[in-house]
C-alpha cells in the first residue's frame, strides 16, 4: 500500500466527489487519501501533512475556488501535483488556462458541466495523468511506485490509420508490441535544410509544451506545428496562453494560415491540421474528416502531410501522450528523408505515444524534456 499513488480529490459536488473517487479507488496502483469540498479545505489539510501524491482540483468551488487554491499553493511552496476538472464554457477555458500558468500540470474537461453522472468517459484519461503525475511525484521524492500504478500503454496490434493519396503502405510495418525497437525505415533521401518542424503530443503536453517553448530560441526561423490533443474551445486560450510564454508568435491555427518563418500554429480542437503548398509558400488547412488513431486533430494526419510536402525537409517530434497517435506516420517522415526525435521514457508523463514511434523504428534519437528546446533548435539551425 506504501507505494500506491495517494489522491486528494478537491470539488464542492459531494455527488463528482463520490464519482471520482470511487473511479480511483477501483484502479488498481491508485487510492483516495481524503476529499475536500472547497480549497481552503484541501489547503488546510495539506499545511497538516496529508500525504498525497496528486490532486484532482474543481475551479467553481465557494470560499476558495482552484485559481485561489493554486495562488495559495504557490505561496506555501506546495509542490504536489494538480490536475484540474474543468468545464466546457468559453469562460471555463480561460480559467483553466489561467489554472495551467499557475502551476496546475494538466486538465480533464467534464462532460457536461460541473455535475455530470457521464465522468465515467473521462476515466482513462483521468487515470493516465494521476498515474503519470503522481508517479512522477512519488519518484521525485525517492519514494517506490507500485507496478499496477504504471501507466499501461502496451497494445496488441497496430490500428488502420488513413492516409493521404501519396502516402506510403505501412501493412508490412511491425506491430509495436516488442521491446526492441525494429529496424529503422530505409531514407528515400539524405535530411536537409530544416523548413519546418511538426510535433504530436497529448497527455502530459500542457506542461510539456511550455517547458519547450518557453526555452526555444528568440531567432528560430523555422514554423512549427503542433497537435495537442484537447478539446474543442480550449486551443484558443491555449494558444495564447504558450504565446505569452514563447518568444516566437503562438496562435490556433485557422484554415488558410500561413505557414512562415517565427510562428507557431496549435491545431483546433476537432479539426484536423494539415499542409498545402501554394506556389512557393505553404498554408496550413483544417478538416473534420473522420477520427485517425482515434483522434481528431491527429498527429499521424500532420505528420503525413508534412512528409508529403516537405520531404527531407521536415523535423518530427513526437512527445508524452496516451495511445499511439503520430507514432506511424513518424516514420513516414523518416523515411522520406526527415529527422525524427521522440521524448524519452524517464520525462514523459505518459511514455505511450513516443514508445511505439520508438519502438517501431520511428525515432532517431530520444530526448529527454529538459533538453528537447535545445535539440530542436540546434537541429534546426545547423542542418544545411
Amino acid at each position: 500500500m506504501d507505494e500506491v499513488i495517494s489522491v486528494l480529490v478537491v470539488d464542492d459536488s459531494a455527488l463528482m466527489r463520490n464519482l471520482i473517487g470511487r473511479m480511483i479507488s477501483e484502479t488498481p496502483g491508485l487510492a483516495v487519501v481524503d476529499k475536500a469540498m472547497n480549497g481552503r479545505f484541501a489547503l488546510d489539510k495539506l499545511l497538516r501533512g496529508i500525504d498525497v501524491d496528486v490532486i484532482v482540483l474543481d475551479l467553481e468551488m465557494p470560499e476558495m475556488n482552484g485559481i485561489e487554491f493554486l495562488k495559495e499553493r504557490a505561496k506555501n511552496k506546495i509542490e504536489v501535483p494538480v490536475v484540474i476538472l474543468s468545464s466546457i464554457a468559453r469562460r471555463g477555458a480561460e480559467i483553466t488556462m489561467e489554472a495551467l500558468s499557475l502551476g496546475a500540470s494538466d486538465f480533464i474537461q467534464k462532460p457536461s458541466g460541473s455535475e455530470s453522472v457521464d465522468i465515467h468517459i473521462v476515466k482513462d484519461n483521468l487515470v493516465a495523468m494521476l498515474k503519470g503525475y503522481g508517479s512522477a511525484y512519488r519518484k521525485s521524492k525517492g519514494r517506490k511506485v507500485a507496478a499496477t500504478a504504471v501507466v499501461a500503454t502496451q497494445e496488441t496490434a497496430l490500428p488502420k490509420v488513413q492516409q493521404p493519396a501519396k502516402s506510403q503502405d505501412f501493412a508490412s510495418f511491425p506491430t509495436a508490441t516488442q521491446s526492441v525497437p525494429a529496424s529503422p525505415p530505409t531514407q528515400r533521401r539524405q535530411p536537409s535544410k530544416i523548413d519546418i518542424i511538426a510535433i504530436g503530443i497529448s497527455t502530459g503536453g500542457p506542461d510539456a509544451l511550455r517547458h519547450v517553448f518557453s526555452k526555444l530560441d528568440a531567432d528560430l526561423k523555422v514554423p512549427i506545428l503542433v497537435v495537442q490533443h484537447m478539446p474543442a474551445g480550449f486551443t484558443n486560450e491555449f494558444a495564447k496562453s504558450l504565446d505569452r510564454v514563447c518568444p516566437m508568435e503562438v496562435k490556433e491555427a485557422e484554415d488558410g494560415d500561413a505557414v512562415q518563418a517565427g510562428r507557431i500554429l496549435i491545431a483546433q480542437g476537432n479539426f484536423h491540421m494539415e499542409v498545402e503548398r501554394q506556389g512557393f509558400n505553404s498554408v496550413v488547412r483544417l478538416s473534420s474528416t473522420p477520427l485517425v488513431s482515434g483522434h481528431r486533430p491527429s498527429a499521424d494526419v500532420l505528420f503525413a502531410s508534412v512528409a508529403m510536402i516537405y520531404q527531407n525537409h521536415a523535423l518530427g517530434v513526437i512527445m508524452t501522450g496516451m495511445g499511439r497517435d503520430g507514432a506511424q506516420h513518424l516514420g513516414t517522415i523518416y523515411r522520406e528523408g526527415g529527422i525524427t526525435l521522440g521524448q524519452d521514457e524517464e520525462s514523459s508523463v505518459v511514455y505511450g505515444m513516443p514508445r511505439v514511434a520508438h519502438e517501431l523504428g520511428h525515432v532517431m534519437e530520444q530526448v529527454s524534456l529538459h533538453n528537447m528546446a535545445g535539440r530542436i533548435c540546434g537541429i534546426a539551425k545547423s542542418t544545411k
